[in-house]
């Protein structure tokens, strides 16, 4: 994105609190981190937030060091043992479902059984599809269809658009709603979350959401703008 190095840049040197988000949690923050420096932006570990942490804050502050069956990667599962977490398939609190690059039947049959047992079904994010170079893959969302039509229990999805996970963020940070803005590319996600969180929000141009589809939403962004580079002398 042109100009993304240097908003960045610039967000470090003023010495406001940032955050990225995502709703992917296939990765930790570490991961996403050195992935971000090899596309040319320097964004620390810590300044990087996942669907997959703020489902662990979420599951930490709910049911404090309890049990869950994992369908993911190690962005999630490492999130979760962190805030002490038994990662199990016996009996488990919780089925967690995230992001995974090869989704198992056996898995899936598993979580639905547990699910059936009594298990509390959450998952990261309801995101239906995550691109690939091939095209589009089925993801988080789509794979907690199939685990709800199997079993007629909805899952609690903890990512955007969630407000939940804004709130996570804000807190991470230390961070007001009313001095805080979210920027973002979707007006199904970013946009509805930050309001739903007190924030302004500000929709750049440079990804899912086009100029003529803003009016179809019947809430509007506080801003909105080209690129992240017509930010860049706002900070």
């Amino acid at each position: 994105m042109p100009g993304a190095d240097e908003f960045i840049r610039r967000l470090k040197e003023s010495g406001k609190r940032f955050l990225v988000l995502t709703n992917n949690s296939i990765y930790t923050a570490r991961d996403l981190s050195v992935r971000l420096r090899a596309a040319g932006l320097d964004v620390p570990a810590e300044s990087i937030w996942t669907s997959a942490l703020a489902t662990a804050k979420f599951l930490a502050d709910q049911r404090p060091e309890g049990s869950a069956y994992v369908i993911g990667e190690a962005g999630l599962t490492t999130a979760l043992h962190e805030v002490g977490y038994v990662l199990t398939d016996l009996d488990p609190d919780y089925v967690v479902l995230g992001e995974t690059r090869t989704y198992s039947f056996t898995s899936i049959t598993r979580a639905i059984r547990l699910i059936d047992n009594g298990a509390r079904f959450i998952a990261t994010n309801p995101d239906p599809i995550g691109p690939s170079t091939e095209g589009s893959l089925p993801a988080c969302g789509a794979v907690a269809a199939m685990i709800t039509k199997a079993t007629g229990v909805e899952p609690y999805f903890v990512g955007k658009p969630n407000p939940m996970m804004m709130r996570s963020a804000l807190n991470q940070i230390d961070a007001h709603s009313e001095s805080t803005a979210m920027i973002g590319d979707r007006m199904d996600t970013d946009v509805v979350c930050g309001i739903e969180a007190g924030l302004n929000t500000i929709l750049v141009l440079t990804g899912v959401t086009q100029k003529d589809q803003i009016d179809r939403y019947p809430f509007r962004p506080t801003q909105v703008v080209n690129s992240v580079a017509d930010l860049i002398d706002l900070v």
